[in-house]
Formats: structure tokens, C-alpha cells, sequence
């Protein structure tokens, strides 16, 4: 019995079903063996992947261990935090220095100027540099993680020999993804490119928010591969392309260098348009329409760094809550002696164990090359993203308003690190993500037995009759269906699994963590049961689910961690805290997820449902004029209210803002074929040779 996709749940609307044939391809085919949070779905453990806790070789730690140290001397006593965020920009000298210690070409293989570190120690050095200014943190981050790291993966040794010595020593890079109408949505873009005859390609649309760009002598554009279908002549999209630009080619326009934000002000994020730009074959990245592949493995190391800076922001910011909470008065009594603030540092403390213990085994999965770990990839982003925030916000309450003044430094990280839930993802889709690809097999083994045992109107009494009684004199199906009936019916759950290597101090959490995959597994199946096709739009239960995941794999890797600790003999007080930390966070999260399988069962969805179908109502009695709205929006550019430009700093590159004379970015359905494949052939605006990037490395 072959497992069905979800894209053929029965019920489904078109919308949702188109909406997963998107996203399945997005992601392209299953790796053949299960990551760990996959297998947890299936309520087994698999201990082999998460123990020992992974460990950088003596070596790799070494040669890390000598460039914190000369980092953390100069972001100590040299690094212009706070002008970075008051002038919003990153000084050259700083990027400059950068440069030169090493930390720009980290990730760089050493033949070409790199320093050729794992993925470990990148994210080390990340979370230093998070501690002291997360605008610095980001532009490193995408630099290395999105923006040349495409090359790193996928570039030919031709491409690799052009390109990196100049990235890991003297100029920024780019990833170009995001556009006007595309964000989450990675498969969905409207820039495109058209192959010319000789093999060359022509780029064409829009792109948006893509850091250090404007200051970038290489960005990785991602677009959508049109090609001619022989038989109507018409333009058809075949996969998403990965083209390497330099900003010299012609027809490149970087029209808004940057825009004015609330938080990593320092960082630039620019706005591009690509006006035919002549782009040579020898920079087409991977193979043509597998593109994809390039952007998503590149937001899986993007979503480890951008947690790595996160985790050294809410460590430094829980330090110096602690701090403060000991040494303010109020009462005649230090403010740490009331329980609630306690209870924030209890929090905190657990929180930043587990944020550490899940980033470091995410960075050893990556290291030693686990196939399948888009999953863990998610849930560490939207750990680290949303209580690495929670963390520094609890900080703010502990120094009211003393943490709400400048000079204490603290409401610059409040207000850089509310970003990442937002960023490499939202936490939201996330969310989404992790219930259906953590559960994605399970499911479509769900339906298949379900397809096979159940009526179906669309078929005739005979059909129905037939195929059920086939499927019910089929061992192998009733093999897995029996179990399942079982579950969902009878209320049996299959035993917990066994965590065997393990620190025998440890044992309690050990079963702890073993009975609570086991429930996950179960409630997993009750809630496709209970939801039936509703799971699909159903996102509140998705995110119960999910978060659940997300709460098991924060223990697991707690756990290892923690029997890493043991086995290796630390003490002390810092160990003592890690100790009563992982302790509390047990507890804690077992208490999270407990109320989660409740609210699976009981909630109020129906009427939340019903509460945000009359907020929307009445939102459509407001005029439009009176609101900001989104430019991408069907209604068209300028339907909301105007933009107040007059007092926020502006940031203009050069040529007209094609909002401005309502250009479309990159509209494909009235392509004009032969005109495209004119303007290929002719050559114009093609440089006769392709250049590794402009001389100052500025569009």
C-alpha cells in the first residue's frame, strides 16, 4: 500500500490543495531515513542521534578559542555598538577589521582566504558577537550564512575559485530571495530569467529586503526559470533558478539602499530591480531550475546563526538582569527576594540552558551531515527567536524604567531581537511547518489506511465493497491499521520507548522525556482524528502540536547536555545553576505540554474563529484611505493611506522607485516571448565579458 499525499486529503479546498502541492515541491522528496523529530512523531526515540552530545574536535575548538579571543578584546574596547545603532549604519573600519581578523570568511574553505571552520564554531563566534551588537551579528550572519554560503555548497570550482577568495577578505555578499509579494512563500516569485540561445540568461523583477546588498560585490538571486514550451510558444515556469550577479552588470538597479527600522538599524537592507540583466551561463548555481534547493539549505544555516545571536543577546541580557535584580533595593531588600522575580530568573535561566543545548546540537547535526534536519532547523529558530526575546524581555520588566533608558544598552538588544521571530521564516509558518513535516509520514500513512477501509461517496457501492474488502484481507495493510484503530478508538498507546545512554543521575528526566514522546505520538493521531480534513486550515491545533515538538526536542537536547556535563565531571557554581536549571525546565515544560494535549481536546477555537470573522467584517467598513496597506496587495499600489516620509531618514539608491510609476516586478502570465528572446539575442546591456564584481563593491 503506497502512502497517498497530503495534497489528496478528500474535503481539502483547491486553495489549501494547491497551497501543499506548492509547499511538497518546495521541499522536494523525503531524505530515506527519518531525522530525530520525525521519529519522534512516530513516538520512537532515536538515542543514536542526539547522544553523545556532539563535540567539536580539539583542534576546530582550538583554533576557535583564538579568535574569540581577539574578537570579544575588540568588541569589548573598539566596536562601535551604539553609533551603529544611533548614526544606522556599520562604520567601514568596523566591517573592515572584521575582514581582516578572519571573521567575514569563516565559514570559507582555507584554499580560498578562508578560515574554514565548522559550523559549530561559526555559531560561536555568532553568539559572541549577538552579546555585544546584533546588527553586527545579522550582517556577518548574512553574509556567511545566506550569501555566500550558496557558493560554498553549490558553486563549481570554477565558480569558487572567481568569487570566494574576494568574499572571505574584502567585499560583502547578498542572498536576493524576498520580494514585494513573496515571503514565506519561497516558491511563489515573480522575478524571472529567460535562457538565450547561447545559454546565457535574462533576469528580469524585483527584490526586497536583502541585507548588505546596496554594499555587496556578489548577491545569489534566486528567480523563477521560464522556458519556452515547443508546441504553444508560450512561457511556462520550469523550477526556480540560482544566478550569481555582480552589482556592474547592467541593469542592475539598486533603488533603495536601506529603510529606517526599529531595531539592527545598523544593517542595510536594500531594494533591487533587474532590468534584463544580462547574466552569464557560467553563473547559473546547482543546475538549472533546482534552485530551491539552494535557498532552503541555505536558510537552514541561516536559521542556526540567527539563533546563535539571539542566544548571546538573551545571555548577556539575563546576566545583567540578575545583576540588577541583586543589587536594586526596594523595601530594604534586594527586588531578588520577591518570588515573582525569581520566577523570571528561574526562567531565564532555564531558558538560555536550553537555548545553548539545542543550538550546539543543531550545530554538530549540521557539522557531521545529517540529511534530514530542515525540521530541527525550524524548531531552533523558533526557540531561540521567540524566548530568546521573552528573556530579554523579562530583563526590561526587572529594570523598569532604568531598561527603558538608552544608556543602559539594554532596549537596544529589546528592540534588535524582536526581529528573528519574524525573519528566515515567521514563527507562525514555522509553526505550520513543523506539524506538517515532522508529521508528514505519519499522516500519509493515516490517510492511505484510511482511503483503503472507509466509504467513499465518490465511489459506487460495488467499488466501495471491493476495495475494502480487499484492504481488509491484506496483511500488510491490516498490520498497520489494526495498531492504529487501536489508538484512536480503543485508547491504546503503544509502550514508550527506552532511553538507554544516559547518565544513571539522570534517569528520572530520562522517563520522563520517554513518556511524554510516547503521548506526543498518540495525541498526534487523536488530533488528525478528532480535526479530520479541518487539520489543514486548522492552524491553532497545528501550533499546539508543533510547539509541543518544539518543547520535546528542548528537553532531549537539554538532556544531552546535561549528561555531557556529568560524564565530563563539571562543578562549581555555573554548573550548579545549569543544574537547577535543566531541573526546573523538566517540570516546566512537561506542565506546557500537558496543557497543550488538554487544549487539543478542549478549547476555544470556535469561538476565536467566530471573534476574528466579525473583527475582519468590521475592518471592512473602514476606508482603506485611513490605513496603511500592504503594496502587494490586490487592491493596488496606493490604496492606503500615504507613507510619512518628511521626518524618518531616508535611504535612496539610484534610479526611480518603480512604485512610484506602478511598474509591476516581474509579472509573468503576458510575457511577450519573441521581445524577451530579441532583447537575448542582441546583446544589449551585456558586458562583453562578465567581471568578478564592481571596483568599490557599491551599486
Amino acid at each position: 500500500m503506497a502512502n497517498k499525499g497530503l495534497s489528496n486529503i478528500k474535503g481539502v479546498s483547491k486553495a489549501d490543495q494547491q497551497m501543499i502541492q506548492d509547499i511538497e515541491t518546495m521541499m522536494g522528496p523525503e531524505p530515506e531515513d527519518m531525522g530525530f523529530m520525525k521519529n519522534v512523531f512516530w513516538g520512537r526515540f532515536r538515542e543514536d542521534l542526539v547522544f553523545p552530545y556532539p563535540r567539536e574536535s580539539k583542534d576546530e575548538r582550538e583554533k576557535c578559542d583564538a579568535l574569540l579571543e581577539e574578537l570579544e578584546e575588540y568588541l569589548e574596547n573598539e566596536h562601535p555598538a551604539v553609533e551603529i545603532d544611533q548614526e544606522q549604519y556599520i562604520p567601514q573600519e568596523a566591517i573592515d577589521r572584521l575582514f581582516e581578523m578572519g571573521v567575514m570568511g569563516m565559514i570559507i574553505p582555507e584554499e580560498y582566504g578562508g578560515l574554514g571552520l565548522g559550523v559549530t564554531s561559526y555559531n560561536r563566534v555568532l553568539e559572541m558577537i549577538g552579546s555585544y551588537c546584533a546588527s553586527t551579528a545579522v550582517m556577518v550572519s548574512a553574509h556567511q550564512s545566506i550569501g555566500c554560503k550558496a557558493l560554498v555548497m553549490f558553486g563549481d570550482e570554477q565558480q569558487k575559485e572567481d568569487y570566494l577568495p574576494m568574499v572571505a577578505r574584502e567585499k560583502l555578499s547578498a542572498f536576493c530571495l524576498s520580494e514585494p509579494n513573496v515571503g514565506s512563500d519561497a516558491a511563489g516569485q515573480e522575478s524571472f530569467s529567460v535562457k538565450t540561445e547561447g545559454g546565457d540568461y535574462v533576469l528580469n523583477g524585483e527584490k526586497k529586503w536583502s541585507t548588505s546588498g546596496a554594499l555587496s560585490g556578489l548577491m545569489t538571486v534566486m528567480c523563477k526559470n521560464m522556458v519556452k514550451n515547443e508546441e504553444t510558444g508560450e512561457l511556462e515556469q520550469r523550477g526556480v533558478n540560482a544566478l550569481i550577479v555582480t552589482p556592474d552588470m547592467d541593469g542592475v538597479e539598486i533603488f533603495e539602499n536601506n529603510r529606517a527600522k526599529t531595531g539592527i538599524r545598523g544593517t542595510w537592507q536594500a531594494r533591487f530591480r533587474f532590468n534584463d540583466v544580462r547574466v552569464p551561463k557560467e553563473n547559473l548555481l546547482h543546475n538549472e531550475g533546482g534552485g530551491l534547493k539552494v535557498a532552503l539549505n541555505c536558510l537552514n544555516y541561516g536559521r542556526c546563526t540567527l539563533s546563535a545571536g539571539v542566544t548571546g543577546a538573551a545571555k548577556a541580557a539575563m546576566n545583567q538582569g540578575i545583576k540588577w535584580a541583586q543589587t536594586r533595593y526596594q523595601f530594604k531588600r534586594p527586588i531578588a527576594d520577591f518570588e515573582l522575580v525569581q520566577q523570571k530568573i528561574a526562567r531565564m535561566s532555564s531558558l538560555t540552558y536550553a537555548m545553548d543545548a539545542m543550538l550546539y546540537m543543531m550545530t554538530g547535526m549540521l557539522d557531521r551531515g545529517d540529511k534530514d534536519i530542515m525540521v530541527e532547523t525550524a524548531i531552533t529558530k523558533v526557540f531561540c527567536s521567540h524566548f530568546g526575546w521573552e528573556v530579554i524581555d523579562d530583563v526590561m520588566t526587572v529594570m523598569g524604567g532604568e531598561g527603558y533608558m538608552e544608556e543602559n544598552e539594554l532596549e537596544r538588544s529589546w528592540r534588535d531581537n524582536r526581529i528573528h521571530a519574524i525573519v528566515e521564516g515567521s514563527n507562525e509558518v514555522m509553526q505550520s511547518f513543523i506539524f506538517a513535516y515532522g508529521g508528514k509520514q505519519l499522516a500519509e500513512q493515516m490517510i492511505s489506511i484510511q482511503d483503503a477501509l472507509t466509504w467513499d461517496t465518490d465511489e459506487s457501492i460495488g467499488q466501495n465493497v471491493s476495495r475494502m474488502f480487499n484492504a481488509a484481507t491484506n496483511p500488510a495493510i491490516m498490520k498497520k491499521a489494526v495498531p492504529l484503530g487501536a489508538q484512536l478508538f480503543l485508547g491504546y498507546k503503544p509502550s514508550a520507548p527506552d532511553i538507554r545512554s544516559i547518565h544513571p543521575a539522570l534517569r528520572e528526566q530520562a522517563e520522563q522525556l520517554a513518556t511524554l514522546v510516547q503521548k506526543h505520538s498518540h495525541y498526534v493521531k487523536l488530533v488528525s482524528k478528532w480535526e479530520r480534513e479541518d487539520i489543514v486550515k486548522h492552524q491553532a491545533q497545528q501550533a499546539r502540536v508543533a510547539d509541543n515538538a518544539i518543547y520535546i526536542f528542548a528537553l532531549t537536547t537539554s538532556l544531552s547536555k546535561m549528561d555531557d556535563q556529568l560524564r565530563t565531571g563539571e562543578y562549581g557554581p555555573r554548573f550548579e545553576r545549569d543544574r537547577a536549571a535543566f531541573e526546573y525546565l523538566f517540570d516546566w515544560f512537561d506542565n506546557k505540554i500537558h496543557q497543550n494535549f488538554g487544549e487539543m481536546r478542549r478549547n476555544a477555537d470556535d469561538k476565536m474563529r467566530k471573534a476574528a470573522e466579525a473583527a475582519r467584517r468590521y475592518s471592512d467598513t473602514l476606508p482603506n484611505k485611513d490605513y496603511y496597506i500592504h503594496e502587494g496587495s490586490p487592491l493596488g499600489r496606493g490604496a492606503g493611506k500615504d507613507v510619512p516620509t518628511e521626518h524618518i531618514q531616508m535611504f535612496p539608491g539610484e534610479g526611480q522607485d518603480p512604485r512610484e510609476i506602478d511598474r509591476s516586478p516581474g509579472e509573468t502570465a503576458e510575457l511577450d516571448v519573441e521581445e524577451l528572446e530579441e532583447k537575448a539575442a542582441s546583446g544589449d546591456g551585456a558586458p562583453e565579458k562578465p567581471k568578478p564584481a564592481a571596483e568599490d563593491g557599491v551599486a
